[in-house]
């Protein structure tokens, strides 16, 4: 992965967007450039990898994902009014909203022409429709996760599939996109989207604990963040489904306690309700779900291991 990552830096760092008007490029390098986990166009690159062993051939396409992620990042921090991204302000902030709303525009065309350099390839429509449907679910996850913040009943399964079209649906097609560029068999691909899906949830869920049970100095945050915003979680949802008094519970979160009390109270809830064992068991399940799903691939027992040990680092990862 640590090699994987460091090829696609050396590309992005070697492909900056230099045109005018540079009011419109300019956020697009700042975004890029803020040095995230990078999971997306790597997965995209570990995908083509299993099946040829020359990743620049699909370094294009890891740059269409990750311009894509990074669009979906600018408009969700408008929509949220965040003044931070990975520690640094957030382009409506450096810049305005309207700069970061016709940037993260150009960015979401941009990803289109980055693909657009496998036209010529044999799956390239199969290619094609899978990122468009992505995009398509990404928007529908976002609009799901607004709509529950109006809202306090919000199904534990309405919120699994939020997160799915959120975040999980990207990571099963970078793997996808990657596999098919790759030459493997459309089952193949499949199996890796499929994969992808469950390590993506996996993920969510586990980022879900750390945001409420993390270390801080790993996480890099303080923790509680997710419950001082009464945002609903899997934990949160869990814990109103398994509380006997869940108005008493609504209100306490709607009330005027804020802070690290606020934070312990609601934490003690979600353990003494069973809704941290649920996570733990979810995220569990669906990291083993991803394992019988690599067994059906039809790659080298060496790349089953490395996405097992992939799978296993993303379900269980501290930070």
């Amino acid at each position: 992965m640590k090699e994987l990552k460091a090829a696609f830096e050396q590309f992005l760092e070697a492909h900056p967007y230099h045109a005018n008007p540079t009011g419109l490029y300019e956020p697009i390098n700042y975004i890029l450039n803020l040095k995230g986990k990078r999971f997306r166009p790597v997965l995209l690159l570990a995908g083509y990898r299993a099946f040829q062993p020359n990743v620049e051939d699909a370094m294009p396409a890891a740059m269409a994902i990750e311009v894509f992620h990074n669009f979906t990042l600018l408009h969700d921090d408008i929509m949220d009014e965040a003044p931070l991204r990975r520690g640094a302000p957030t382009v409506h902030e450096k810049y305005d909203t309207n700069t970061a709303i016709l940037s993260g525009d150009a960015m979401m065309i941009s990803a289109y022409q980055w693909l657009g350099q496998y036209v010529g390839h044999p799956a390239f429509a199969e290619i094609l429709a899978t990122f468009s449907q992505t995009a398509m679910d990404v928007c529908r996850g976002q609009q799901m996760d607004m709509d529950f913040e109006q809202s306090w009943n919000v199904p534990v399964d309405a919120y699994l599939e939020m997160i799915k079209l959120k975040t999980a649906v990207l990571l099963g097609t970078a793997l996808k996109i990657g596999a098919l560029l790759g030459g493997a068999e459309s089952s193949d691909a499949d199996y890796f989207y499929e994969f992808g899906i469950l390590i993506g949830l996996a993920f969510q869920i586990q980022d879900d604990i750390l945001d409420s049970f993390g270390n801080p100095e790993l996480v890099g945050k303080q923790v509680g963040g997710d419950i001082l915003q009464n945002k609903k979680t899997f934990l949160l949802l869990k814990t109103l489904a398994q509380t006997p008094d869940k108005q008493s519970l609504i209100a306490y979160m709607e009330g005027n306690v804020t802070g690290p009390e606020k934070v312990e109270k609601i934490k003690n809830q979600m353990i003494d309700s069973g809704a941290l064992d649920a996570a733990d068991l979810l995220r569990d399940d669906y990291y083993e779900q991803s394992l019988g799903v690599l067994e059906r691939m039809g790659i080298s027992e060496a790349d089953k291991v490395f996405f097992s040990e992939l799978a296993l680092g993303m379900a269980r990862r501290a930070f």
